[in-house]
């Protein structure tokens, strides 16, 4: 545990990818194969599931430290991280554990299954064995929160590193439905081949923002797109089964039983990249429609019926069972074309259409009529390029439509966690509806370091109540918010929830009573809802 708390203070401490993939690639070479196992699971999402309640950890911290609740919470509003609070006012560890990190991974399994007499004692005794900063780890384990920055693209770097592998290699391995409990050390990174599991997907390629087309250089090298708003899915036909991989790496198989049919049509050893959307038959329908399937482990009839889907295909990654990936892309294009050409309606496939296009002036044209085609922009990809691993420039762009936007005043503000535990940076915005503002949506990002730091100072100034560590500030701060989509919402109070909220910039400019209305909202969930 000691070398893991070592390895994420090193993580913790830089910004610097270099100096992270270094960290990693250390910690690699050097630890336990089973630490080094579980450590590519935490850093991959792969966490355990919460043993207790953060009440209860609560409860039993301010016992152990003799502070009453009050004080606790007091302290909790401060520091922003229920860990990190709890590792603070605990008094020094009175014994010393040299337990690796597997160790204690197996000691929180042993302690879910404890009654909670049991598993107080046993928290407490784990408390009272660690120091400051692994005493933190191992709460961010307790609670199922355990978080880190670091990227797969860097884990696969230093794991690249690490074991003299070729990144491609080990980003294909670390795919899959794996967990610790399912796999060694050497099976994951060293044996067989990367596809030996016939449900493994392949590592997604991801696209850059484009700011102007016109520094794409010839327009000829190019093929564009648009760019699908719905899921990201990897859907595989491999040993007469169907399996479909989102982007975030979660089985969705049983969520989409529609793409099950696509093995009606398609031969086996074939891996294709695409969009997953609602389909009204002839056009995709809006991400809202979408929105309820995406929760749901089973889907009623219901909703089978009013938000079917398809995979609105654009590349071929495996043909015949043969990697294909490295294949310049106008090629893979015209075997996806041959694949897909002649199927029928019913099939759950769709072929993304080109956009045709001679001069940049096109693609600012067709860029324009995005939302008209259900689409969120449009995708450039070089004729020659290969498919890729990660997020890279050079090859694969995005050039989304503007946000869409509003005008809206701060009305709360909660600290943030980790490296901003000291910073306000959550944020809650309303809009007017006559005279009374009503919230809408929350946002924490889009602001610099130093306009955290000057708003942070301004709510701590202009604090009007406390809500635990939620502070309600006066309601003067104007910002304006840009969203990817708007849909209708009961549970909220406005009737409203946005889709992907972030603060485009500060509106010093703008006093609140120039602020959007409620009525603006509604007029653009009317147009774009």
């Amino acid at each position: 545990m000691k070398d893991f708390a070592a390895l994420y203070g090193r993580l913790d401490q830089t910004t610097r990818t270099n100096a992270k993939v270094a960290a990693l690639a250390d910690y690699f070479r050097t630890a336990p194969d089973a630490d080094k196992l579980w450590t590519v699971a935490l850093f991959s999402g792969r966490r355990p599931r919460r043993t207790i309640t953060a009440t209860s950890l609560r409860d039993w911290a301010a016992e152990r430290a003799g502070l009453p609740l009050w004080l606790f919470e007091e302290s909790y509003g401060i520091v922003g991280d229920l860990s990190e609070t709890i590792a603070l006012i605990l008094p020094p560890p009175s014994k010393d554990s040299d337990q690796p990190l597997s160790y204690w991974i197996a000691r929180l399994r042993e302690l879910s299954a404890l009654p909670e007499p049991e598993r107080k004692a046993g928290i407490l005794d784990a408390w009272d064995s660690l120091p400051g900063s692994e005493r933190f780890l191992f709460t961010k384990l307790l609670t199922g929160s355990f978080r880190v920055g670091v990227s797969q693209t860097l884990m696969t770097k230093a794991l690249a590193q690490a074991t003299d592998q070729p990144e491609t290699e080990v980003a294909h391995r670390l795919m899959g439905d794996w967990t610790p409990e399912t796999t060694t050390w050497a099976r994951l990174l060293h044996e067989g081949e990367a596809r030996d599991d016939s449900a493994r997907p392949y590592p997604f390629y991801l696209a850059y923002q484009l700011e102007d087309p016109a520094d794409l250089g010839d327009p000829a090298d190019w093929f564009a797109e648009r760019k699908w708003d719905g899921i990201r899915g990897q859907l595989i036909l491999r040993e007469g089964k169907h399996h479909l991989w989102s982007r975030g790496e979660d089985l969705i198989t049983d969520r989409f039983p529609e793409l099950a049919r696509a093995i009606d049509w398609l031969p086996h050893g074939t891996v294709l990249d695409g969009e997953i959307l609602a389909w009204d038959g002839d056009h995709p329908m809006t991400f809202n429609a979408l929105q309820p399937r995406i929760g749901r482990k089973t889907v009623p009839k219901s909703l089978l019926t009013t938000a079917p889907v398809v995979l609105m295909t654009y590349d071929l990654l495996e043909q015949d069972g043969h990697d294909i990936r490295p294949v310049p892309f106008q090629d893979r294009r015209q075997r996806l074309e041959a694949l897909l050409t002649g199927l029928p309606p019913e099939a759950p496939l769709r072929l993304s259409p080109p956009v045709p296009f001679a001069t940049v002036d096109d693609l600012r044209e067709e860029r324009l009529r995005a939302r008209e085609e259900g689409a969120e922009g449009l995708m450039l990809k070089r004729r020659s390029s290969p498919y890729g691993t990660g997020r890279k420039k050079g090859d694969w762009w995005k050039w989304k439509v503007d946000p869409l936007t509003i005008d809206a005043v701060m009305v709360y503000a909660q600290a943030g966690s980790g490296r901003r535990a000291n910073l306000f940076t959550d944020f809650t915005f309303a809009v007017r509806n006559g005279n009374e503002l009503v919230p809408f949506t929350k946002a924490y990002s889009g602001l610099t370091d130093a306009e955290f730091r000057q708003i942070t100072a301004w709510v701590n100034k202009h604090t009007v109540q406390k809500f635990g560590p939620v502070r309600q500030v006066e309601p003067v701060q104007v910002f304006e918010i840009g969203f990817e989509g708007i849909q209708a919402s009961p549970r909220h109070k406005s009737g409203v929830a946005l889709r992907f909220p972030r603060m485009l910039r500060w509106r010093h400019d703008k006093p609140v009573n120039e602020i959007d209305t409620l009525d603006t909202l509604r007029e653009i969930l009317a147009a774009h809802g």
